[in-house]
Parts: structure tokens; sequence; C-alpha cells
């Protein structure tokens, strides 16, 4: 028996739901997860409680979480500015505890925080217990719940829709893409985040805007990064094509109270097929993995798709934003960095599961952005040093030496 797929396509201003598939189910979020995260965070900052250049101390808990991360050492600052980016982006595990515990004080404080913003979002079957969406038995959500998480990033906070279409930041010399093989691709994506673990399969948030009309896709559960991309544009398709009204609303679609699948043997198991990260390399959609039909492709999805069916095609370039270690340059008199007390042990089934956060894409042609801290603090001027003079050599026995670290 096929497990489900579930999905749903809405429009963001009014609210309506104009295609929905098994939107109720409940679902293993994986690093969609970090929207919740971030909704939290600019929640704190809209009621002046931290700021974008407010500094938070990497803890050693957050640099024992397991990949994707940064991979800082215990005692980095980070500003929540390049925090948020780098979760968004790189999706980085370490950094969405970072921001967990410097907003929260603890990670379960902060999970407290992510589950009354549900609760208060109506988002019936959602749970959360970690910022990052890292393997949890416990943590659920649905199609239907990230939607109208979706929408209310829109809607609350529009000033800051840019930090979930970042197509790569720089750190350094490296260069993370974003994983959403939409932007770049289809016409009109701008966000928002993916998302993948083994008992999840490969999840999508996404969103597209096409005169002055802006819809939100969700896509839960596809065998890999290329069925997702392809689903989601086709589902996009769909969405524009409707004239926009008729459909029930968020609101009104019931819960389900369901428990999640386990995706991980269609995924990971022996018998899984091509199961790719989201990198630049084309990858064949499997022919037994349940797909939709596509006949017949219109403009948007043909954009999106290769010259071969089931592939993707090249994405546009983008110019990565720096993020950087460190205070805002030039910043005044910053707070004194955010140190977490450690949160005690959590009891977790995560163990149970296949826990790696698949990464890696290139994302939007549309040239740098102009964010909060987005630019890296000049280099130091080299200082010239003048070798010293040779002194005349004295024929007195030389000190004895000593050895040091």
């Amino acid at each position: 028996m096929a497990l489900a797929a579930p999905a749903i396509v809405v429009d963001a201003s009014s609210g309506r739901v104009l295609h929905a598939e098994d939107a109720t189910l409940a679902w293993y979020p994986a690093s969609i997860t970090k929207l919740m995260t971030t909704y939290v965070v600019l929640s704190e900052i809209r009621a002046g409680r931290v700021t974008f250049e407010t500094p938070l101390a990497v803890s050693a808990t957050a640099t024992a979480v397991i990949p994707s991360k940064m991979g800082f050492k215990p005692g980095t600052e980070v500003t929540v500015d390049n925090a948020l980016k780098m979760i968004m982006v790189k999706s980085a595990n370490d950094m969405a505890v970072a921001l967990a515990e410097g907003v929260g004080g603890s990670v379960e404080n902060f999970a407290g925080m992510m589950n009354a913003s549900a609760s208060r979002l109506g988002m019936h079957d959602s749970y959360f217990v970690n910022p990052h969406g890292l393997p949890d038995e416990r943590q659920r959500t649905s199609a239907r719940d990230m939607a109208v998480l979706a929408r209310a990033l829109l809607t609350e906070f529009p000033q800051y829709k840019d930090y979930f279409g970042i197509g790569a930041i720089r750190f350094g010399k490296r260069i993370m893409r974003n994983t959403n093989g939409l932007i770049g691709r289809y016409p009109g994506a701008d966000g928002m985040k993916t998302g993948f673990i083994c008992a999840s399969g490969f999840n999508v948030v996404a969103t597209a805007t096409r005169g002055g009309r802006t819809l939100i896709t969700v896509v839960l559960g596809a065998h890999n990064a290329t069925e997702r991309t392809i689903r989601a544009a086709a589902l996009f398709d769909k969405g524009f094509a409707s004239a926009g009204w008729g459909g029930s609303s968020l609101e009104a679609m019931p819960a389900s109270y369901t428990s999640p699948p386990d995706m991980r043997e269609a995924v990971c198991g022996r018998n899984r097929g091509t199961v790719g990260e989201d990198g630049d390399e084309i990858q064949p959609v499997e022919a037994n993995a349940g797909l939709f039909n596509i006949f017949s492709p219109s403009p948007g999805l043909s954009k999106v798709m290769g010259d071969k069916p089931g592939t993707l095609g090249p994405r546009e370039p983008t110019t990565p934003i720096d993020v950087y270690v460190g205070r805002a340059p030039g910043s005044k008199a910053a707070p004194a960095a955010v140190a977490a007390t450690p949160p005690a042990a959590t009891p977790t089934a995560a163990r149970a599961f296949a826990p790696q956060e698949a990464e890696g894409t290139t994302l939007s042609g549309s040239g740098p952005m102009v964010l909060q801290g987005a630019v890296r603090p000049p280099p130091r001027p080299a200082i010239k040093t003048k070798a010293p003079a040779k002194k005349a050599v004295q024929k007195t026995p030389p000190a004895r030496k000593v050895s040091g670290n």
C-alpha cells in the first residue's frame, strides 16, 4: 500500500484552499520546523525583547547537534540576523539551537513558545519539541498547519519576507546554497523552506508570486528532492490557473488527530532507488515512486523540468549574501552575548531514525539582497613590519633553552 503524500495550495491573501490532498494528515516536519523557529524569533523581535543585532553565544549543546550545521566552536558569537540566514539557507541545526537558547533560555522553554504560537495560530495537528526538526517521534505537523504558519509569516512579517528567498550565503570562502529547488527555476518562486529526514521523506513549504498574487504550496513525503520540486511546481501551476475563489478556508479544515507514518523504508530503505541530496546535479525520478502524472507541462513547469522527463533543469545564478560571526560591523555598544543555561537532556526516540538532513542547492538570480547585517566586516589592513637590525654576534655562551607550549 502506497503511503500518502500530503499537499495543499492556498491563496496567501484570502486563505482559500485551492487544492488539497490528505492535507490534515499528521507528518514529521523535518527542517520545515525552522519556519516556526523563525516565527517565534520574529515575534520576540516585534515585542522588543531581542533585536536582529542581539549576539548569541553558541553553547556546547548547540555544537553537539548533528549536521546540517555551521560547525562553530562553543563560545562563538553570532547575531540573531546571521543565525536566521544560516537556518533558512544552510538549515543549520546548531544555529537553530543557538536561537532557541538565546531567545527562550533553553530548548525546552523555546519549544513551549513554539507550541504556544502554534495553538494561537490554530495549528491543530502540530506539536514541537525542538527548533530544528531532527528526528523525534513526538514532533509532528500537517500540510494544512504549515500553510497556516507560512501565511502567518507573510501577513504578520511582510517586511522580513526576503529571509525566505535568499539564494545562497557565503561564510569566508564557503558558499552554501539554498535547498529550495524552485527558486531560480520556477517563475515567481520566492521562498520558503525545505526539510528532509528518512521518516518524513522530502518536504517543502514554498511561495510564489505572479501578478501581485501570492500562493503557498506545501508538499510532504516526496521520495527525493527532484520529485518534491517538480510536484510543487505542478501544484503552483494548478493554483495560478485557478480563479482564486471558491474552496474552503484553512481555518475550516478539521483536525485529523492521526499519527505520522514512517517513510524510512520507502525513502531510505535498501530498495529506495535514487535518493539524492538537494544538489545541482540532475536527479532521476523513480518510476515506482508513486508520482503524479505530468502529461502537458505548462510554461512554468517546463522551465523547472530538464530536457528529460523527471529531471530538473539548470538554475539561474545567484549572488551569495555574506554572513559572519561576531557582532554587526559598526554597531554601538551591543549587549553582551546571550548565553543560555544548557537545557536538561530530553528523552527522545530520535535515535530510532536515520538522522541526516540533506542540504546544498542553488537558488534565485535576483542579485544581492540588502538585509539587516548583510555586510561583511571590512578586512583588517596588513601591518608591515621592518626586519630587526642584525646585532653583532657575541662569543658568550648562549642561554639555556627552555621548552614551552
